[in-house]
């Protein structure tokens, strides 16, 4: 079992910064997978970012290439997100979820292929 917990979500302005935690429990950090998703209001929930477990391979949105970096340290047992230049757009709430995998591959874009989830942390950009 794993157990994920998100911090960092705040209310920032147009071109501001704000990098999220995921503080994980339950399991070495280094056995599992991360991915970053956020989902506003009416809409689906969307792949931000993931990494997979030695860190080695990063996926990341279009909307945010260039913009947001995800990064680990397993031996603090926390994923994170920096997350630059935001924009209104990208007021939402936003969750990391973990998978136990050895091949970290577009496949896990998907939200269904996660198995476990935190609670999420709000982010606000005011324009």
């Amino acid at each position: 079992q794993v157990q994920l917990v998100e911090s960092g979500g705040g209310l920032v302005q147009a071109g501001d910064s704000l990098r999220l935690s995921c503080a994980a429990s339950g399991r070495p950090t280094s056995s599992y997978a991360v991915g970053w998703f956020r989902q506003a209001p009416g809409k689906e929930r969307e792949f931000v970012a993931g990494i997979s477990a030695g860190g080695g391979t990063t996926y990341y949105a279009d909307s945010v290439k260039g913009r947001f970096t995800v990064s680990r340290d397993n031996a603090k047992n926390t994923v994170y997100l920096q997350m630059s230049s935001l924009k209104p757009d990208d007021t939402s709430v936003y969750c990391c979820a973990a998978v136990i995998t050895d091949y970290y591959t577009t496949y896990y874009l998907r939200p269904d292929s996660y198995a476990y989830w935190g609670q999420g942390t709000q982010v606000t950009v005011s324009s």
